[in-house]
């Protein structure tokens, strides 16, 4: 078993590096035995074996990836827990600790240096604050990445997870949804962390696509429509979308009765499809001005 899961062995470990918890970096360690071993065993279950893992710790899912691993690489943020890495996982010869913030790294070219551009998947316990950017970041800058395996708060996790038409779905569910397909796997309880949080977690996995779930002429205006949409999900896409574009109501009530959606509709109940063709529409309208 591994005994960095032992909430004595933990505690010992950071008096002994003189360590505190940061509530800046939303740092809570897993003490649950059992959920490491899962989330390591779910990261490679498709045979890819090279492992991108973000936020270590003090290496609690480090040490169980390096098990079923040909080779991770462990992004951390904090400086100070670099140490006690070196220490809980000295055993292993197949795990490289990156000292940066991943919101602010070159992943393109970490995965071609590292792993020599092979295709990989991402492993990760992720504080709820930079949940969505970090999961964004590794879909849109077009990774190799097979899957990503990470463990969210479950509010964080039902959102990510929810299917685009539901009163649960946002912005991020649609976003999701276009590069790959979500799964919850399990649920985490708080008392599974130390410190514990406020809220219950979940451990999910995106299984990346090759090719988009739909057909855009423009990322960038697609990803603009639902960001818009859901910013002010409380008004009708026909509102939003004409301030947000700067387009007639009237025109943009064309395009939704022409694309078979009410002019009432509001995000929520609009599926993937739906804001790929109103993107699209936009589109063209923007080319012929």
């Amino acid at each position: 078993m591994n005994k960095l899961s032992n909430k004595n062995t933990i505690k010992e470990i950071l008096n002994k590096h003189g360590f505190n918890f940061s509530k800046s970096l939303g740092q809570n360690f897993l003490v649950n035995p059992s959920i490491c071993p899962k989330m390591a065993l779910d990261c490679v279950r498709d045979g890819i074996n090279n492992v991108l893992e973000i936020g270590p710790g003090i290496g609690i899912l480090t040490y169980e990836l390096a098990k079923v691993s040909k080779k991770v690489v462990s992004i951390e943020i904090d400086n100070r827990l670099l140490p006690i890495l070196s220490e809980t996982l000295s055993e292993f010869n197949n795990i490289c600790i990156i000292n940066n913030d991943v919101l602010k790294l070159d992943l393109d070219y970490l995965i071609k240096e590292k792993f020599k551009g092979e295709e990989v998947s991402v492993c990760a316990n992720l504080p709820y604050y930079i949940t969505s950017p970090v999961i964004m970041k590794l879909l849109e800058s077009k990774l190799p990445i097979h899957s990503i395996t990470v463990m969210v708060q479950k509010e964080a996790a039902d959102r990510i997870c929810a299917l685009p038409g539901t009163r649960e779905s946002g912005a991020i569910s649609i976003a999701v949804r276009y590069y790959c397909v979500p799964e919850i796997l399990f649920k985490v309880s708080k008392g599974s962390f130390m410190p514990p949080p406020k809220v219950d977690s979940a451990v999910i996995r995106l299984n990346v696509l090759k090719n988009p779930t739909v057909d855009v002429e423009d990322e960038n205006l697609f990803f603009k429509v639902i960001k818009s949409a859901f910013m002010q999900r409380r008004k009708m896409i026909l509102n939003s979308i004409s301030s947000i574009f700067k387009i007639d109501k009237c025109v943009v009530s064309g395009i939704l009765v022409n694309l078979n959606i009410s002019v009432l509709a509001r995000p929520e109940q609009l599926d993937l499809k739906d804001f790929a063709n109103i993107a699209n529409e936009i589109y063209n309208y923007k080319r012929k001005q």
